[in-house]
């Protein structure tokens, strides 16, 4: 009897089959950036955005200083419990940016809100921020965790290491996670910032997402590979 003869087809087929099923499964993420354009975006004033390198790029200069913060607002929706994932980078590890989330812009074009904070260091890297909402900016540093009760007391305690970006000019990943009142903030898989807010006052189920260039010195920062998953 002769023994069965096996392809190298017959045995690559399951495993090319089950790779294509795993990568064809709907993790519920969808890209709300095409790469190529800014379609879908909108910021009152759009001579400091552009696409550059594959990326969504902000940049001020002497010849166009950026003197009042600047916000590029998704236009898909208002997002409430979703999850965000980006990839960023500041030139030369330099500048102040954030990606603005469950907020407004007011008639200025400033955004007002929460704000996953973007910086080369320090406490404000990777911070949970409550921009212009006459609430302490700095609600959770870098590294801590924050739970604000329904009064507005905060009690804020450290959570972890702080994290820092990578060196200059390589991209950096951000995860961002907000379902009801908690809000959970990763750096380079990193966990940076954990919020629970409880403030009957203080609190925004949903809003705008937005991103930031900061006012004040010439700088330029991208994002790109920007996935967004709302979340039921």
């Amino acid at each position: 009897m002769k023994e069965p003869r096996w392809s190298t087809t017959s045995f690559l087929l399951p495993l090319i089959l089950s790779s294509f099923l795993l990568a064809g499964e709907d993790d519920g993420f969808k890209p709300i950036f095409d790469g190529k354009t800014l379609k879908g975006w909108k910021a009152p004033e759009m001579s400091y955005w552009s696409v550059r390198d594959g990326a969504i790029t902000a940049e001020s200069t002497e010849a166009n200083p950026c003197t009042s913060n600047q916000f590029l607002v998704w236009q898909g929706g208002d997002v409430a419990d979703f999850e965000l994932k980006a990839k960023f980078r500041l030139a030369g590890n330099r500048g102040n940016s954030g990606i603005q989330f469950r907020s407004k812009i007011d008639s200025k074009g400033m955004g007002i809100g929460y704000q996953a904070d973007i910086l080369p260091g320090g406490p404000w890297c990777g911070a949970l921020a409550d921009e212009y909402t006459g609430r302490e900016p700095l609600m959770v540093p870098n590294g801590h965790k924050t739970v604000v009760d329904v009064d507005g007391k905060r009690t804020c305690t450290p959570v972890g290491e702080p994290v820092r970006l990578r060196k200059p000019g390589e991209w950096n990943d951000y995860h961002i996670l907000a379902r009801g009142h908690r809000m959970v903030l990763k750096v380079n898989g990193q966990v940076s910032a954990e919020f629970t807010d409880n403030d009957a006052r203080g609190f925004d189920p949903s809003g705008i997402l937005g991103l930031q260039l900061r006012s004040g010195a010439p700088m330029k920062v991208q994002f790109k590979d920007i996935f967004l998953k709302q979340l039921p």
